[in-house]
């Protein structure tokens, strides 16, 4: 249950003026997409607008200021609306007219008469309850939901990838400089991004035995420790498997100032869970405008958003996985999903080639990394960061 959601907070600020009506809208649009997220997912999303008239919402709101018992619950938002009345009902008309639809409406309940309030909403839970319910045991008698096909993708599987220059390298001794002189860089922008509240997500996906821990750990050497937090990827918990799939990675996202780093991220569901059949098509095909809309959500706030593919052709792999099994230290590793994850090499090429064409957006692009030269991949990572940091710097000192 949430006391005043979503909706409220881009009708406040549009009353305080930090919204104008284009902004206020793309919020709003936000929220119908957010919802539609839930109930794809299954929820039962329950929305109840408890409307007072304005008489009577005054009334109450100066009998709260005068009753030292129930002083704590006039709020900001009610002393903001009571100055604004007219203003603000228009604003909460315009987002319930918006954000009411099919899969999630508005139910408005006359709330002038506590009793009849309470008990109307009761009523409403307990009566969409019963119906979710039946229509659940509905669908068991009827049998498995019949998968729906997408269209097939217009995208050449193999353009994407295919312009990666493979061929890219870079010697030792260049090597060694280049990656003291770009870390030395990303300790002061990282700093620099700290002071100034800028927070930082870095995606890194790619092929099994790609490089993506070599490069996080050359990216990591170079920030304060207290700034960054690296979270690997793997099979979701029990708890996280009862949530929505984003859920896991909305908790890890950073604080003001501080980085966090994703080894393999929610790409994972139009990844893995597509080829491996752990999510059906329709979920992993809805998936793609779901994780824009979530990125999209992270830059508006001001979060850097980088995302890495890091690119290696099949004979490289094979050549690092027998490197593995034939180094003691490296033999961790390597384990027997290595092996079978390579037998689907050409299934992966395919999801991650539609993935790459269907999320790189302007705001949120990937960066395509050559990795058959892991000291190429590891300079390339670290000039990418650090230029985007040093830009985003800039624009928050010019603001």
């Amino acid at each position: 249950m949430f006391l005043r959601g979503w909706t409220m907070q881009p009708i406040v600020m549009r009353l305080l003026g930090s919204l104008d009506d284009r902004e206020f809208e793309h919020w709003l649009d936000h929220v119908r997409r957010f919802e539609r997220a839930l109930t794809n997912d299954n929820a039962l999303l329950l929305k109840f607008w408890l409307h007072l008239p304005e008489a009577e919402f005054r009334k109450r709101v100066k009998a709260g200021k005068k009753d030292s018992s129930t002083v704590w619950r006039s709020g900001k938002h009610d002393k903001r609306i009571y100055d604004k009345y007219d203003q603000a009902r228009e604003l909460m008309e315009c987002a319930i007219r918006k954000t009411s639809s099919g899969h999630s409406p508005w139910q408005l309940v006359e709330s002038t008469d506590s009793r009849f309030c309470n008990l109307t909403v009761a009523e409403k839970i307990l009566e969409s309850l019963t119906r979710r319910l039946a229509q659940h045991n509905h669908s068991n008698e009827a049998g498995p939901t019949p998968v729906v096909t997408t269209a097939p993708s217009t995208i050449d599987p193999l353009t994407v990838l295919d312009k990666v220059d493979l061929s890219r390298t870079l010697p030792r001794e260049e090597y060694s400089k280049e990656l003291d002189q770009w870390k030395s860089k990303l300790f002061r922008q990282a700093s620099k991004a700290m002071e100034r509240g800028l927070s930082t997500v870095m995606v890194f996906e790619g092929w099994d035995a790609a490089g993506k821990g070599g490069i996080i750990r050359r990216l990591t050497q170079a920030m304060d420790a207290t700034l960054y937090r690296v979270v690997p990827i793997g099979v979701p918990t029990e708890e996280e498997l009862a949530h929505h799939y984003l859920w896991r990675f909305w908790r890890q996202l950073p604080r003001a100032g501080h980085v966090t780093i994703f080894d393999r991220s929610w790409y994972g569901r139009v990844l893995v869970e597509r080829v491996e059949g752990f999510a059906s098509e329709l979920e992993w095909s809805r998936a793609y405008p779901e994780i824009n809309d979530f990125e999209e959500q992270l830059v508006e706030h001001g979060i850097v958003l980088l995302k890495f593919w890091l690119q290696v052709d099949a004979d490289e792999q094979l050549r690092r996985f027998k490197d593995r099994e034939a180094t003691p230290f490296k033999q961790f590793k390597i384990t027997p999903e290595d092996w079978r994850n390579r037998g689907r090499w050409n299934d992966y090429e395919l999801a991650a080639n539609e993935m790459i064409s269907r999320t790189s957006t302007e705001y949120a692009r990937w960066h395509l990394i050559a990795a058959n030269d892991k000291r190429w991949a590891r300079v390339e990572v670290l000039k990418t960061v650090c230029r985007a940091l040093t830009a985003a710097n800039k624009r928050s000192k010019a603001r």
